[in-house]
C-alpha cells in the first residue's frame, strides 16, 4: 500500500522551516545579485553583509520588505518539499525492500536524493522564479504572486516561468545529494549501533541537520549564484532599458562572465546568509519531520 506520510510530513516541515528562515533567504538573494558588471540595476555593491542587508531592507522597505516573495516560497515548498522528501524516503524504503539489505547504502541514498531533488525542483521552478523576482525588488509595481506570474507569462511566455530550470535542478540535486545522505549518515553515526554517542532525540537531530546544512550550502552556492542571476536578468533588462544589461545566454555563460568580471569568489557571494538560512532551515525541518514521524498517524 502506498505510504503518503513522507510526502505530507515533508511538505509540512518544509513550509514551517521556510516561514522562519525566509528573511535570511531574501538577504542572500540581494547579496548574490549585487556587483554584476553587466547590470545597471545591480552594478553597485551597496550591502556590506547579511546583517547590513537586512537592516537596510527594514529601514527602507519596512518589516514586510524582508518577506517579499513569501507566498510563492510557501507554494514552492508545498510542491518542492512534498515531492523531494517524499520521493527520497519512499524510494529508499522501496529499494531496501527490493534488495533485502537492512544496512543503508550511501550510494543508494545519494542516487535517491539526487533524483528526488532534481525532479521536484524542475516541477516547482515557476514558483522559484516568482519568489526570486519579488525578493529582488524588480516586481514592485506588479503586486502579488498572481500578477507577477501573469506578467512573466505575458512578456516571456511559458519559457519565462521555467527560466533557469537547468541550474535550479542542478542546485537542488546538489543540495539534496549532500543534505539528505549527510543527515542520515551523521545521525546513524551519532545515535545508532553499538558505538552510539547519544540517544536518538532532538540533540542528535539538531547536530545532524547542522552538519547537513553546512555541507549543502558549501556545495551548492556557486550554482545558486548562477541560478539567481538567470532568474532575475530578463526583468532587470526591461527595467534598465535595451542593451544596457548583459543578458546571459546560458548557465555556463553566466558562470564564466561572473568569474571573469568579478573573480572566482563571486560564486560564493551570499554564502554566509545561505548557511545562516540553510543551517536553521535544516534544523527546523528535520526536528519537525522527526516529531511528525513519531505521531504515527
Amino acid at each position: 500500500m502506498f505510504d503518503a506520510t513522507p510526502y505530507v510530513f515533508g511538505g509540512i516541515a518544509a513550509m514551517c522551516a521556510e516561514m522562519v528562515t525566509f528573511p535570511i533567504d531574501t538577504a542572500k538573494v540581494r547579496l548574490q545579485l549585487q556587483g554584476q558588471a553587466g547590470s545597471t540595476v545591480w552594478v553597485q555593491g551597496r550591502y556590506r553583509g547579511t546583517v547590513h542587508c537586512l537592516a537596510c531592507m527594514v529601514r527602507e522597505e519596512g518589516v514586510t520588505g524582508v518577506y517579499k516573495g513569501l507566498s510563492p516560497a510557501l507554494l514552492r515548498q508545498a510542491v518542492y518539499g512534498t515531492i523531494k522528501f517524499g520521493l527520497y524516503y519512499s524510494a529508499k524504503e522501496l529499494l531496501a525492500k527490493r534488495s533485502g539489505h537492512k544496512q543503508e547504502s550511501g550510494l543508494v541514498n545519494l542516487g535517491c536524493a539526487v533524483f528526488a531533488g532534481s525532479v521536484s525542483s524542475a516541477i516547482a521552478t515557476p514558483t522559484d522564479v516568482i519568489k526570486v523576482r519579488m525578493q529582488s525588488k524588480s516586481t514592485e509595481s506588479l503586486g502579488g504572486l498572481y500578477t507577477v506570474a501573469r506578467d512573466i507569462y505575458t512578456v516571456e511566455g511559458v519559457r519565462g516561468l521555467w527560466r533557469g530550470v537547468c541550474p535550479t535542478a542542478q542546485r537542488s540535486a546538489l543540495v539534496a545529494g549532500v543534505q539528505l545522505p549527510v543527515y542520515d549518515l551523521t545521525k546513524s553515526r551519532l545515535c545508532c549501533g553499538p558505538s552510539a554517542l547519544m540517544r536518538d532525540g532532538v540533540v542528535c537531530h539538531f547536530l545532524s541537520s547542522l552538519v547537513a546544512g553546512f555541507s549543502a550550502a558549501l556545495a551548492s552556492n556557486p550554482v545558486d549564484v548562477v541560478r539567481t542571476r538567470l532568474m532575475v536578468q530578463r526583468r532587470c533588462a526591461r527595467l534598465a532599458g535595451e542593451g544596457k544589461t548583459t543578458v546571459y545566454s546560458s548557465a555556463i555563460h553566466c558562470g564564466l562572465h561572473t568569474v571573469r568580471t568579478e573573480g572566482f569568489s563571486a560564486l560564493f557571494k551570499g554564502f554566509v546568509p545561505s548557511f545562516a538560512r540553510m543551517g536553521p532551515w535544516n534544523v527546523i525541518f528535520f526536528v519537525v519531520y522527526e516529531k511528525l514521524k513519531r505521531l504515527q498517524i
